[in-house]
């Protein structure tokens, strides 16, 4: 089974590239060949652990977050880059979790492909 990592920096709003990097996953972890979808957030994008999010053109996010959880994806936020926002004792999207960089060091080697948006 292939193994794709996907690092989001973007935030959810003021652009369409977390937009992008979730469709992309969502289409990686519905493939017929059943790759091993990870995202993990990182900088501004830890905030699409938060429920409610919307991206740039005001489409909710929470959906897509959920949708993916459902298939499967491993999804993690940098602890580092959460805890700097403010954003460690508050309740995130259910099935997401913080992540540490130890973890994303691990999930890189371990992957076939690494996507970055």
């Amino acid at each position: 089974m292939q193994k794709i990592l996907i690092i989001i920096h973007a935030p959810p709003y003021g652009s369409e590239r977390c937009l992008s990097a979730l469709r992309l996953a969502t289409a990686l972890a519905g493939h017929d060949d059943k790759p091993a979808v990870s995202i993990f957030l990182m900088s501004d994008a830890t905030v699409l652990g938060l429920p409610g999010q919307i991206d740039g053109a005001g489409n909710g996010l929470q959906g897509m977050v959920e949708t993916l959880l459902g298939l499967g994806v491993d999804f993690r936020l940098c602890r580092t880059c959460a805890l700097a926002r403010g954003l460690g004792d508050l309740p995130l999207i259910p099935g997401t979790s913080i992540g540490t960089l130890v973890e994303l060091a691990e999930a890189t080697l371990a992957a076939d492909k690494v996507i970055t948006f």
